[in-house]
């Protein structure tokens, strides 16, 4: 009957619902969260989270977001480490530098970044499991079309898509 009281509890069941910054709310400061995190708002500041960021339609954050997973609707600027999926939706506006594992963007989205891509074990070139890196700036505009500027590789490197 009491014997709940004693089971350990997990990760989910001790955050609950994901962290919410709402719409017509502005902060500024930094903010650091095992949970997941949902800017509807405006950020002024740096965010690290060992979870999902999600930046809504209306959100903006101008600092460092580090995190394992985003979906961005909404605008960005500053520093975007994601340690998995960074998704862009076709309303998103990215500015500064990124680091990715893996890069998803609709057609529409605005991605004027500095990107570095790196492979799935979290390095980056050099290490004995990755040994390819890419650095590019690209653009996206409404229309669709993709402009990449300053993408390389050495002759010996194999692109590979993941």
């Amino acid at each position: 009957m009491f014997s709940d009281n004693k089971k350990p509890r997990t990760m989910n069941e001790i955050s609950g619902q994901p962290n919410r910054i709402e719409k017509n709310t502005r902060i500024k400061g930094d903010i650091v969260s095992e949970a997941d995190f949902r800017i509807d708002g405006k950020l002024d500041g740096n965010v690290k989270t060992s979870g999902k960021v999600v930046i809504g339609k209306d959100g903006l954050i101008k600092g460092k977001v580090e995190c394992v997973n985003a979906d961005i609707e909404g605008s960005f600027n500053g520093e975007l480490l994601v340690s998995d999926l960074l998704s862009l939706k076709s309303s998103a506006v990215i500015e500064g530098t990124v680091s990715v594992s893996k890069l998803a963007v609709e057609p529409g989205a605005a991605f004027n970044a500095s990107c570095s891509m790196k492979g799935k074990s979290g390095a980056f070139s050099g290490s004995p499991s990755s040994n390819s890196s890419s650095s590019s700036t690209s653009s996206t505009s409404s229309n669709g079309y993709k402009s990449t500027v300053g993408s390389s590789s050495t002759s010996n490197e194999r692109a590979k898509a993941s």
